[in-house]
């Protein structure tokens, strides 16, 4: 006669049925994964649009370097001098 525990009958039981639940969770996990590739492409075509956005509004945002006239140092009017303390008249208004 063959003897059969029924440890290994449950443990047998349970690898099945935790078998079955994983398969079950991977099947739905490749059911939606076309959505959400599409949908990550969705939110990927957004944040390219919002950095194009931003882009164009920096580039007719005048700046403070595209304004200041580029002198070099010799041919600033000060280039001898030594060195100055703040003036009344430096200070921005």
């Amino acid at each position: 006669m063959i003897f059969v525990s029924t440890a290994g009958t449950v443990m047998g039981l349970f690898s099945f049925l935790a078998l079955l639940g994983l398969a079950y969770l991977v099947w739905r996990i490749a059911d939606q994964l076309p959505d959400l590739i599409f949908r990550l492409s969705e939110i990927q075509r957004d944040v390219a649009e919002i950095r194009r956005r931003l882009a164009a509004n920096d580039d007719t945002k005048p700046s403070r370097e595209d304004n200041a006239q580029v002198v070099s140092r010799e041919d600033h009017p000060r280039a001898n001098d030594t060195v100055r303390t703040p003036q009344a008249e430096d200070t921005p208004r």
